[in-house]
């Protein structure tokens, strides 16, 4: 005879854990506050609905495949979508209009600057909507989790639905890691998600973790009259980056008054009640820096930890972030993983490419590969980007290479949109004279680094831009003379 089950309508974390329980044992609760349906059976679940997530589904559906996507939050796009890089770099494009046009003491309400954000995530949201319904993937709103290795548990407004799949992705994503001995409450102590929620906009900022996501908001602050003080117990930032093209980043915001605090470890953050509500980091130094925000951003943890990846047989490392062979496959091979959740590169870009090869493998194509050169960019102010090899990996690998270099004051096109200091290198190989490394730091960055990608791929050097025509006045002229410059260089 069936029991019932008493949970309190807050209490669903008790009432899942029960659940799983339940599932793993292949018993069903009895109560009706468990409305399970029937198994549904799919070629491809699809966990996820950000760029890899997306790109996934879509790309089944084009061969031909019955696709569930499953998203847990309201409507699909992800992080990327909904909290990353469309919101942050909306609002980067509102703190550039606010630097065209600002006068003396002038400071924006931050009404101002997020007035955007949201209409264009709207629009974004309804574009990857219409693409994921024009393909025919059936779209399911709720939190997934494995049952066993084929099946997928949702919880979903009207109770739980299964889904069995042939193969399964997941593109779960990652959250912020939260500060240690601090409640993050959103509006003193808050995280990279929080940002465009904050309801006014604060004087001074202490950022901890100078990595992208740290520096990019760094960046944009600044420039609004915010105090930003940086912290990392890094002793240098973006390590992956030229260091070059990292060395004029903060020689940039130091101009626009950032105070960078590297090799310096947080002992302890705390808020102070105030009147006015401030926040106090004590450096492990001994210094102690009051600000009226801590943004936290010292890296992120795979969303795996209610996943059940156990009952999988998926396997995960300590940062909870899923291993995959290079064709994206999990400890379990009919399960693949893509995304921020394995880790490196984490770029929307490079993670919609693994989603449609990792589709590509799961039905038939064993050949996939990820290409080597794809392009990174940083959207700080200025911008980085860069593809390729870096000097730094090239001296360590011991390749002959020379360096041709252009800065933006010697173009027209940089006169023109007022940047003198953009900086842009080519990197070539002193023997073979073949393409090594492209790296920039200004304005329009991460879309000038593209013919540089094109080229690195196909193979070519340093001759074709020699011989080539660009648009003129346009930024692509740096590749011009930067070519000129290391031809120069080799000659002597």
């Amino acid at each position: 005879m069936g029991h019932t089950l008493h949970f309190s309508g807050t209490d669903i974390r008790q009432k899942r854990r029960y659940f799983v329980r339940q599932l793993t044992r292949d018993a069903r609760p009895s109560s009706t506050n468990f409305n399970v349906s029937d198994s549904t059976s799919f070629d491809f679940i699809v966990l996820g609905s950000g760029p890899g997530g997306q790109r996934a589904a879509v790309q089944a559906a084009k061969l031909g495949k019955k696709v569930v996507l499953i998203e847990k939050g309201k409507r699909v796009g992800g992080v990327c979508l909904h909290t990353g890089t469309i919101p942050s770099k909306t609002f980067r494009e509102a703190v550039l209009g606010f630097m065209r046009r600002q006068s003396n003491g002038e400071r924006p309400e931050i009404e101002e600057l997020i007035s955007r954000v949201f209409d264009v995530v709207k629009r974004e949201t309804d574009i990857v909507e219409n693409q994921l319904r024009r393909n025919d993937v059936t779209i399911v709103s709720g939190e997934g989790f494995f049952k066993d290795a084929n099946t997928v548990v949702v919880e979903t407004p009207r109770g739980w639905d299964t889904f069995k799949g042939e193969k399964i992705l997941l593109a779960v994503g990652t959250r912020p890691n939260t500060p240690a001995g601090v409640e993050r409450d959103g509006e003193t102590v808050i995280t990279s998600d929080d940002v465009l929620n904050l309801k006014k906009m604060p004087k001074t900022v202490t950022i901890v973790g100078a990595g992208v996501i740290g520096l990019e908001y760094a960046s944009m602050l600044a420039p609004l009259g915010v105090s930003v003080t940086l912290i990392d117990k890094r002793d240098w930032p973006l390590e992956f980056i030229d260091r070059e093209i990292v060395e004029e980043l903060l020689h940039q915001m130091r101009e626009q008054k950032v105070t960078f605090r590297l090799g310096e470890g947080v002992s302890r953050a705390e808020v102070v009640p105030g009147p006015p509500r401030r926040a106090s980091i004590l450096l492990e130094s001994g210094k102690r820096i009051v600000s009226d925000l801590v943004l936290y951003s010292a890296g992120r943890t795979g969303n795996t930890d209610r996943l059940n990846l156990d009952a999988a047989g998926v396997k995960m490392d300590d940062r909870g972030r899923i291993v995959v062979t290079e064709q994206f496959q999990t400890s379990a091979p009919h399960i693949y993983a893509v995304g921020d959740v394995i880790g490196y590169p984490s770029l929307a870009a490079t993670s919609s490419e693994q989603g449609r090869l990792a589709a590509c493998h799961a039905f038939g194509n064993m050949n996939v590969k990820m290409e080597s050169h794809f392009p990174i960019g940083v959207y700080s102010i200025p911008e980085i980007s860069m593809v390729g090899a870096t000097e730094q990996e090239l001296t360590k690998q011991k390749i002959p290479y020379e360096v041709g270099v252009a800065r933006y004051r010697e173009i027209a096109r940089g006169q023109i949109l007022g940047d003198d200091s953009g900086l842009f290198k080519m990197l070539f190989h002193r023997e073979t004279r073949q393409l090594l490394g492209v790296h920039a730091i200004g304005t329009g960055a991460t879309e000038l680094i593209h013919i540089g990608q094109a080229v690195l791929g196909l193979g070519g050097g340093l001759d074709y831009f020699l011989r080539t025509v660009f648009n003129y006045p346009t930024l692509a002229e740096c590749y011009k003379v930067a070519a000129f410059d290391a031809a120069n260089r080799l000659a002597r």
